[in-house]
């Protein structure tokens, strides 16, 4: 049980896949203007990386092990995320219409999101109960960071920055900051 939550803890926080490792950028970059459409994003991606961890993970201990087939891994793990995706939109058209149109086309481009193929791809040889705990982490993960980036950045536009460094600019320098306070967690677990 200590050995699952050090896994997750690990993922959340200090081999977060943004900051750490920078899987995920796209979505973390464009969802994170406001704070009503981060949230919600952030969610999916848990359910979406948590779920696709938990199938891939199945998939690959007992049938691309079992027949060796281990070449197929990355075209069955993006079949398999594209449909976990596909199912999450439905279900967020069909609870919340206003919400599907908030992420807009952000909710499907979490299929092409890298951090959920390469959470999947790094759990590969782990057992269920550890894939799983580092997928719940790794989304959580993603969800702290761009929650506490859709904060900062709704603050950073009140403030006047520098002509040069407004929009993209300012947001990558801010994700530095947060990756190297981040990066203090390395000692912690």
């Amino acid at each position: 049980m200590l050995e699952l939550l050090l896994l997750l803890g690990a993922a959340l926080l200090v081999n977060n896949f943004v900051l750490v490792q920078l899987l995920g950028l796209c979505p973390f970059i464009g969802v994170s203007h406001r704070l009503d459409t981060a949230v919600p994003m952030g969610i999916a991606t848990i359910f979406v990386i948590s779920l696709s961890t938990l199938i891939t993970n199945f998939i690959n201990t007992h049938l691309l092990e079992q027949f060796d087939l281990q070449y197929l891994r990355i075209i069955v793990y993006i079949t398999v995320i594209a449909s976990v995706v596909q199912l999450t939109e439905r279900y967020v058209r069909f609870a919340s219409p206003l919400l599907h149109q908030l992420l807009g086309i952000y909710l499907p481009l979490i299929t092409s999101n890298c951090a959920i193929l390469g959470v999947a791809l790094s759990v590969a040889d782990y057992a269920l109960p550890q894939a799983l705990a580092v997928g719940i982490g790794a989304g959580g993960g993603f969800t702290l960071v761009i929650v506490l980036f859709a904060g900062l950045r709704s603050r950073l536009d009140e403030k006047s920055i520098p002509q040069p460094f407004r929009g993209a600019p300012i947001a990558l320098i801010t994700v530095g900051i947060m990756a190297i306070a981040f990066y203090g967690f390395k000692g912690a677990l």
